[in-house]
């Protein structure tokens, strides 16, 4: 243990020493306290963060992208055409990811809703009209592996849920009065993800029913809207605002070309649509677009390499602490970005992840990670008869998502994290 120990420290003194000669200088954890006190957000009393969360909505999702940022400065400067573009957009998204043809909507529930809407109604106006009325036309969207914290968005444009959990239910879910089916990734396998949709469109193609692929924290890697594109995905989405950088109130909507033609008649700016309200202008098109054509140059190994190297400097700071336990992993399914998972005994030390992520928060610049809760989510918000609601259900453990660190705050996150676990540790002692 001890030869463990000095070897974990001899690590360490690199970044320790880095620490250091930071707090001497005043850079470093000093200078970014001093920027997340005073910037356009702090104006309005806002505090900004250090986001270790990764792309949660409601922290923000992502930065966008620099290709992202020039693109909607440009689009800016000019009045075109909504219909134009995004017919002229949908080509160029066919062009790069094999599907029929695709569009910009405003994220990823936004695509949910007008795909829905495609589905039910179709291009007839009068049926557009009549939304979220369904009488007289195919409603129920049977819903793969049961319901879904966004289902909302279908329900919006008319849809009726019908929940199903296997291969056998789906198939006998389906009849007349089938619109969809929809269905999304539950797994950190890549392989199993694309083997349990081979299935489910097998039976969807069997029924002549259309499928909706739900891959909003699909991307990246990029590769994977061409792989949805060849297995017949009749609609996919991925989310404009997280993983691919875009704007953070844009999607990208893909599939087969009637139903995206179908899709863009219930959606802005027709006047009258069910999705009308889902608005996204000429800057959030092309900004999302930019993303897109961005991501097929980015050289994605180079990316999570440097993207582990971020939490492997965190890991190496933290590991310092005696009784503390860190674990690096990239999931192979959604949010594919090396994640540190850091453990100790939080029953000995009398000292939660919920404390350690709320003081964390707290603090000087404020930190985000991840633990065993979602302070967005409106079912935490909700205690039901039967079900716990003390957000300690799940893994005793506290993450930090490497992607939305920007360079140099893991040093600052590792620097926070370890005084926070010693004083902790030292306490109980």
């Amino acid at each position: 243990m001890q030869r463990r120990s000095f070897v974990k420290w001899l690590s360490a003194l690199p970044l320790l020493a880095q620490v250091e000669l930071q707090d001497m200088l005043g850079t470093g954890w000093a200078q970014t306290a001093k920027l997340s006190t005073d910037n356009i957000y702090t104006r309005l009393g806002v505090k900004t963060l250090i986001n270790g969360r990764g792309t949660w909505t409601y922290v923000s999702a992502t930065l966008e992208l620099p290709q992202v940022r020039a693109a909607q400065e440009a689009a800016a400067k000019h009045f075109v055409n909504i219909f134009d573009l995004q017919h002229a957009v949908g080509r160029r998204l066919a062009e790069l990811t094999g599907a029929e043809s695709g569009m910009i909507t405003s994220g990823a529930a936004g695509s949910m809703a007008s795909g829905t809407a495609a589905c039910i109604a179709g291009s007839d106006p009068e049926r557009v009209w009549q939304l979220p009325d369904t009488t007289g036309m195919k409603s129920e969207v049977v819903m793969m592996g049961g319901r879904s914290a966004f289902d909302s968005a279908i329900r919006l444009a008319g849809g009726k849920l019908v929940p199903v959990d296997t291969y056998e239910q789906l198939a006998n879910a389906i009849n007349s009065n089938t619109a969809m089916i929809y269905t999304t990734s539950d797994t950190d396998s890549r392989e199993k993800e694309f083997e349990t949709l081979g299935k489910e469109l097998a039976i969807a193609k069997h029924a002549g029913v259309p499928l909706f692929m739900d891959a909003a924290d699909g991307v990246p890697p990029i590769d994977k809207l061409r792989k949805l594109a060849e297995m017949g995905c009749d609609l996919f989405t991925v989310s404009g605002g997280k993983g691919l950088c875009g704007p953070q109130s844009s999607g990208v909507l893909l599939g087969r070309k009637d139903l995206i033609e179908a899709a863009l008649y219930n959606t802005s700016p027709w006047e009258g649509a069910v999705c009308r309200p889902m608005k996204v202008g000429k800057e959030e098109i092309m900004g999302c677009l930019a993303a897109v054509e961005a991501w097929y140059q980015m050289d994605y190994d180079a990316l999570s390499k440097e993207w582990n190297g971020r939490v492997e400097r965190i890991a190496k700071l933290v590991d310092t602490v005696p009784g503390v336990s860190t674990s690096i992993e990239t999931p192979s399914g959604s949010n594919c970005f090396p994640t540190l998972t850091v453990t100790w005994d939080q029953q000995a030390w009398n000292y939660t992840t919920e404390d350690c992520a709320r003081d964390l928060l707290s603090g000087a610049p404020s930190i985000a990670v991840v633990t065993d809760d979602n302070p967005s989510g409106v079912l935490d918000r909700v205690k039901r008869p039967g079900e716990r609601n003390d957000k300690q259900a799940g893994p005793d453990q506290l993450q930090i998502v490497s992607m939305t660190l920007q360079p140099g705050e893991e040093i600052i996150v590792g620097r926070r994290l370890r005084q926070l676990l010693l004083a902790a540790k030292q306490r109980k002692a």
